[in-house]
């Protein structure tokens, strides 16, 4: 284990500012030079139900989160009732001591399943139903208990700065917990006061009520708390790392590449990159020249699939951003772009389904819908990105495919990663090229859209080119785009679109299409958000001396079927590891490399992985006592 590995979680009612707590902290972490992994999940309503927050911090590179919480914050019941068998003996608990007589019956958003469970664990423990009952087991299992009334701090607080109005102020427990926290790991105050400030740099008075706040709750803690064994007083800080959320890396990715125009629908999570967008919209292009996305909310799906193609049409890059059920409505628009071979974006990010199934939850759930969605053939690329620091640079790619191959591009994307925090190495522009293919500046005379070539792509006019006047419609068509229905220009026609499949898997560079972190005799295939989990956990059997490989898929469809063999022609077990029930890409393994998988590890609860499941299940399979299909169940 690392010198530094720490995990902190914060939990309160959606609306309670539990998000901004998490911010707080995680900048404060970096600001002082460790690597953050931070990953929020909440229930499926606006406000109200649980929302929590797990932090993980360490002096070396980490990717995603563990089982075990090291400190936790609660300012509310549901919290402590949910997560306290989560923390470690020798971590901590910081809660607020006005809490310790609620029962589970006062909490009526614990759901009934969770409750039963509870209700027999407290039960075979001999504890009453209450915050006390709980908090007994943890501290029986080593857990310090460090309790606080947070009312009273507001109180306190109120006097100290003549300012009454601080005792109503609940939303203010948020920086409470994150200050009591950082002062009981005797993490410097300046960097909180500084990040405080920042946070709530739009809004002065409440700024310096906050910084109030911050500095009475970290003072008291540095001055009543105790024993605590875990400090993080900051190491040197890594230049030219960057704090980042999930979203934001596709988001300036489409920046950079070019991407000029997004029309979406709202949905969860696809949403938070749109509005980033439209928040940075006006940006420095070349030369110091002004630029803009033309960032647009449609009445719907349908619509913004639409929007999306025709704008693409003009020769602007376009690109539109969903999830499951949106894309799932947008599959008829999808074979118009493929038979008219428009180039365009589709920024799938995946939730649980189906239907709505968990709307503010994560899933790998989209990869088969995604390589077969819109009826007939057609082609397409599916390509997957496993973390933020990948999906900027993947985004500027599969912009550069739409275009060079003029296809509809699926870039999969999911939850896991849009709800992540992460420090990652600063994003590197230069390392983005455009390639806008066979889009042309001037036409003179004679043109055909749909011209047959000898690599099957066309040259692209835009809307309104001189000379470039061209046909579209959802039928057959010739190579001007007039309909047509005869059966030796229909059957050139489809040779001509689907031979683009071909020419994907010849050009788009192997580094591309897979990442391989080697191949050993027992040897992970996965894709997507896994990528962090499996990488964690390969590392921690790593230093008990167990060679895991792992080959991370990225090209989807077309499948790499050839590259793929030869890669694992060594590996004698093949584990596959991903977050959904029917382990979609097994089959896509199957049906394209001729080879059975041997383990599944697979999680859909819609909780994300954590990397200790992932070690737990391979040292199982490596130790023969696995189950052949291995299911994953951490989380709240």
């Amino acid at each position: 284990m690392s010198s530094v590995d720490f995990t902190w979680l914060i939990g309160g009612p959606q609306g309670s500012g539990v998000e901004s707590g998490a911010n707080i902290f995680s900048r404060v972490c970096a600001e002082m030079g460790y690597q953050v992994f931070g990953k929020r999940e909440f229930y499926s309503n606006i406000k109200g139900e649980h929302s929590y927050f797990a932090v993980r911090i360490s002096d070396e590179k980490i990717h995603s989160n563990i089982n075990d919480v090291t400190l936790m914050a609660s300012f509310d019941a549901e919290t402590i009732f949910r997560h306290y068998d989560e923390v470690v003996s020798g971590g901590g608990i910081i809660y607020d001591a006005d809490l310790d007589d609620v029962t589970t019956d006062k909490v009526h958003t614990l759901d009934a399943p969770f409750k039963e469970r509870l209700h027999k664990k407290l039960e075979s423990k001999n504890k009453p139903f209450s915050i006390a009952g709980v908090l007994e087991i943890a501290k029986e299992n080593g857990v310090l208990l460090y309790p606080v009334s947070f009312k009273s701090i507001l109180e306190t607080l109120a006097e100290e700065t003549e300012n009454p109005r601080l005792k109503g102020l609940i939303r203010m427990f948020n920086v409470i917990g994150v200050s009591l926290s950082l002062g009981l790991v005797n993490m410097p105050p300046d960097s909180l006061q500084k990040t405080v400030g920042l946070v709530f740099s739009k809004k002065e008075e409440i700024a310096k009520i906050n910084q109030q706040a911050a500095n009475y709750s970290y003072n008291y803690a540095t001055a009543k708390f105790e024993n605590f064994n875990h400090t993080l007083t900051g190491i040197q800080k890594e230049p030219g790392t960057l704090l980042v959320q999930g979203f934001q890396g596709t988001a300036l990715g489409k920046m950079a590449c070019g991407c000029r125009m997004q029309p979406y629908y709202p949905i969860t999570p696809a949403s938070d990159e749109s509005v980033f967008l439209e928040s940075n919209e006006i940006l420095e292009i070349i030369d110091a020249r002004p630029g803009s996305t033309a960032v647009i909310q449609t009445e719907d799906e349908i619509c913004a699939m639409g929007m999306t193609i025709g704008s693409a049409l003009t020769g602007t890059r376009s690109a539109t951003c969903t999830s499951g059920p949106g894309f799932a409505l947008m599959a008829e628009m999808l074979g118009w772009a493929g038979i008219n071979e428009v180039p365009v974006v589709i920024t799938n990010y995946q939730r649980s389904g189906p239907s709505t199934g968990l709307p503010t939850r994560h899933g790998q759930d989209d990869l088969l819908f995604s390589v077969y969605a819109g009826h007939g053939d057609f082609p397409k690329i599916v390509y997957a990105s496993g973390d933020v620091e990948e999906s900027f640079y993947d985004t500027g790619n599969v912009f550069n495919y739409a275009d060079v191959f003029q296809v509809p591009v699926i870039h999969l994307m999911d939850k896991f990663i849009a709800s992540s925090v992460v420090t990652c190495k600063r994003f590197d522009t230069s390392k983005i090229s455009i390639n806008r293919g066979k889009l042309l500046d001037k036409v003179e005379s004679g043109y055909q859209r749909f011209a047959f070539t000898d690599d099957g792509v066309s040259p692209r006019s835009r809307l309104g080119m001189d000379n470039g006047i061209f046909w579209d419609t959802g039928d057959e068509s010739d190579e001007t785009g007039h309909i047509t229905e005869d059966p030796v220009l229909r059957a050139k026609m489809m040779d001509k679109r689907m031979s683009r499949l071909d020419l994907i898997l010849k050009e788009i560079p192997d580094t591309e299409k897979v990442v391989s972190f080697g191949v050993e005799d027992y040897t992970i295939i996965s894709w997507g958000s896994a990528k962090g989990p499996i990488l964690d956990a390969i590392k921690m059997l790593k230093k008990e001396g167990i060679s895991i490989g792992f080959i991370q898929l990225k090209l989807l469809h077309p499948f790499p079927s050839e590259y793929v063999s030869s890669l694992l022609k060594d590996a004698k077990t093949i584990i596959d590891v991903e977050a959904n029930h029917s382990a979609q890409l097994s089959k896509l393994f199957k049906q394209n490399v001729e080879r059975d998988v041997d383990y599944f590890i697979l999680k859909y609860t819609g909780r994300a992985m954590t990397s200790t499941e992932v070690y737990d299940s391979l040292k199982r399979i490596v130790e023969n006592k696995a189950d052949k299909r291995e299911v994953l169940m951490h989380g709240a």
